[in-house]
């Protein structure tokens, strides 16, 4: 499999936000692919649940040889390097330490148990969509 391009959306709301960011970058830069750009970094109410933190959202976008359920094996072990314990699941949604979610990757539509691509609910989220965009406009 030839080099793809993967959009990655990365969040956090405890904790050192900018570190535990740039912390994944580092581990996604030097086990996934080469980090070809980087959003300005966001902060945003929580979306789909209360907390009094506040999120820090960033997006990259990644060359790679990995296949998409490669990556998403990956990511998540990163998560967990980084103190994640559990993944949002059925819609309920906590704090979290870092969140690493893949958004596009190339132009392929995947629907899995494990992993659908595109992001199913990057659409209804501005946390996500405009550091996209920002970041599509500074990748290829």
């Amino acid at each position: 499999m030839g080099k793809s391009i993967a959009f990655l959306s990365l969040g956090t709301n405890l904790g050192n936000k900018v570190a535990n960011i740039l912390g994944a970058i580092k581990l996604i830069q030097g086990r996934i692919g080469n980090v070809i750009s980087l959003s300005d970094f966001i902060i945003t109410d929580p979306w789909g649940f209360e907390s009094e933190n506040r999120f820090m959202n960033a997006v990259i976008s990644i060359s790679t040889d990995f296949s998409p359920l490669e990556l998403l094996k990956l990511t998540q072990q990163i998560e967990r390097e980084l103190g994640r314990t559990s993944k949002s699941v059925n819609g309920e949604y906590h704090d979290r330490v870092i969140d690493i979610d893949i958004l596009l990757y190339d132009d392929i539509r995947i629907n899995t148990p494990e992993l659908t691509v595109p992001h199913p609910f990057m659409q209804q989220r501005e946390f996500v969509m405009k550091p996209l965009r920002q970041c599509r406009e500074r990748c290829c």
